[in-house]
């Protein structure tokens, strides 16, 4: 079977391939879908080969049976399944916490979040993954605070020493995917817009954003206008003002029925010394892996602006980070 044989494009394979997987239980499948030394990144840690990913879904469908991932969105850059394409995808997951894993002992509590993955497709196989779950949400819906989840972990894991390590380029795996994403002028417009934000020049906010942009953002937050962009982006920035800000990977997007569009994966690396999103500046060494998603219209001073936004990381990772002190 070739790609074209069944799908008719990157966004059909990608919102296919999921639900068949965890929905439909083809989680034998996952043998043709993912390369057996595939790469999977997650800010918890990073999962080499098919085999292992197959027993973390197994896993986390047996603490979540009913799970759902509903696609909201793939922009994707590249266009030939034979030389590779790289798909960044955005998921709605709804799920009901009916067993006991990694979060505990099961609670019946439904839960909602959402969960963005840049996946790497050759031929008809993902060989290498960066994926974000809101965990902040996830753990909150549960009851936990994020900083107390990841501290319990910690715990259950054998203690610091024995701790499972987050994702760090120190504990990065290289994978088969060097590309950098397209030159499309909307990817290129919101790299700017994010850089211009963590280089504190957060005039850009009112300038780019629509007063009306819709803003969500990890702990499974909704926020609206300049004000909300403004207390994200800088309360974040402000945990890490000396870390360094890497754009890791733009794609932008012009698709019929579709507005413009981006998605781009950045990266914070350096120490937590300032006071912001994340509590008391303790020093450790913290590494942040995002993506971001927006859609833009037509409202701004340029005759563009970012209409919706959509912003991920794990703020279980960066706690967990913090309390082992850091990881470099």
């Amino acid at each position: 079977m070739t790609f074209n044989d069944r799908w008719k494009d990157l966004p059909d394979y990608i919102l296919s391939i999921t639900k068949e997987i965890w929905e439909d239980r083809g989680i034998a499948t996952l043998h043709q879908y993912y390369a057996p030394d595939i790469v999977v990144r997650s800010p918890a840690s990073v999962v080499v080969g098919n085999q292992n990913v197959i027993g973390a879904t197994m896993a986390t469908l047996a603490e979540f049976p009913d799970r759902t991932l509903l696609g909201e969105d793939v922009i994707w850059s590249g266009d030939d399944p034979r030389t590779g394409m790289l798909s960044s995808h955005r998921l709605l997951s709804t799920a009901t916490h009916l067993g006991d894993g990694i979060y505990g002992r099961a609670t019946g509590k439904t839960l909602i979040y959402r969960i963005m993955a840049d996946c790497h497709v050759r031929g008809i196989a993902i060989d290498d993954e960066w994926l974000i779950r809101d965990q902040g949400a996830i753990v909150r819906q549960l009851g936990w605070e994020p900083s107390a989840y990841a501290a319990d972990l910690i715990e259950r894991e054998g203690g610091k020493d024995a701790a499972i390590r987050p994702l760090t380029p120190d504990t990065d795996r290289p994978g088969p995917y060097q590309g950098r994403g397209n030159d499309n002028i909307w990817g290129t417009r919101l790299a700017e817009t994010l850089t211009r934000i963590m280089s504190a020049d957060m005039r850009v906010i009112p300038d780019v954003y629509d007063r009306a942009a819709q803003l969500e953002y990890p702990g499974g937050v909704t926020g609206h206008s300049h004000g909300d962009a403004d207390r994200f982006w800088m309360s974040l920035r402000a945990a890490f003002p000396d870390a360094e800000f890497t754009i890791e990977h733009v794609i932008g997007r012009d698709d019929p029925m579709m507005p413009p569009r981006a998605a781009v994966r950045w990266s914070l690396w350096g120490k937590h010394s300032g006071w912001g999103a994340f509590g008391t500046p303790t020093g450790a060494q913290v590494y942040v892996m995002g993506i971001t998603h927006v859609e833009f219209g037509p409202f701004g001073p340029d005759g563009w602006s970012i209409r919706r936004e959509w912003t991920v990381f794990d703020e279980t990772a960066v706690w967990k980070q913090i309390h082992l002190g850091g990881t470099s």
